[in-house]
């Protein structure tokens, strides 16, 4: 990997990849730029990929004493765009990813972005009385504030727990079954540093971009999974209905990272619409 410092001198590790117009991808909470490693060979005969492992994640040990939040990871998102001095991204976000993307869009507005791609996010993921597409359509603070408890507590069970729990009836079935893909997530999840990834589970938890939605004037794809393990099919079609022109595909049968269930569908829509004129 390469890397490049932000500008409060925190190291943020990149892997470049391929030639041509440059796509950023933005993995979720607690992964890792692997996330994307299954698309590479289809992506970057024509195209330059980024994809890094964001602040706090990866195993990277933090040498500053900021926090991961949601909003220093969009603003090292500014600072690989400007330090890379290319312009007319295509930026695609998965969970945590879409939410950095939210925000960078927040503040920036589309200013260097060409298309943007957002895979199973909520752009508001506590729930309240005038709010339900967020996580499980029914997460309200009171229950935030007792998963930030539970991770405090056991970090690698609790985050194994809220996918597995959730609304994908297979993923429940397996964590009931300890399935042997849940044991190597508890292994990468034990691995890491707790404490920064708590912070960007915090304001993650904060974060409400439903008004960043119709700041997109760019086109914009939406990917989510007809089984998701924290959306119902109504959170989908919010985005969709706030973001105009947006192209929305709903993949059934597939949980919270519906990219890796259907792969081969996933690179396929991906590339048609990055190529469309």
């Amino acid at each position: 990997m390469t890397h490049f410092f932000a500008d409060d001198g925190e190291k943020i590790h990149v892997q470049i990849s391929g030639d041509g117009s440059p796509i950023l991808m933005l993995h979720g909470w607690t992964a890792s730029h692997r996330e994307w490693q299954p698309f590479l060979e289809q992506l970057t005969a024509h195209h330059r990929v980024f994809r890094w492992d964001a602040r706090g994640h990866g195993g990277h040990r933090l040498a500053q004493d900021t926090a991961p939040t949601v909003q220093r990871m969009a603003q090292d998102m500014c600072n690989l765009i400007e330090h890379y001095r290319l312009d007319e991204w295509v930026v695609v976000g998965h969970s945590m990813g879409a939410l950095t993307l939210w925000q960078y869009i927040e503040e920036h507005g589309c200013r260097n972005l060409r298309k943007v791609v957002f895979i199973d996010q909520s752009p508001k993921l506590l729930t309240d009385d005038t709010w339900s597409d967020g996580i499980y359509g029914k997460f309200d603070r009171e229950q935030s504030e007792a998963f930030l408890r539970q991770l405090e507590d056991d970090f690698a069970e609790s985050v194994l727990r809220l996918g597995g729990m959730g609304l994908n009836e297979r993923a429940r079935q397996k964590y009931h079954e300890n399935a042997h893909g849940l044991e190597k997530a508890r292994q990468w999840l034990s691995a890491q540093d707790p404490a920064p990834l708590i912070a960007c589970w915090e304001s993650l938890a904060e974060a409400d971009y439903r008004n960043a939605l119709e700041r997109i004037d760019i086109p914009a794809l939406l990917v989510y999974g007809g089984d998701s393990n924290y959306y119902r099919s109504e959170t989908a079609h919010y985005v969709k209905n706030r973001i105009a022109g947006a192209i929305l595909h709903i993949y059934e049968g597939s949980d919270h990272s519906p990219h890796q269930w259907q792969r081969d569908r996933f690179v396929r829509d991906l590339r048609e619409f990055i190529d469309s004129p």
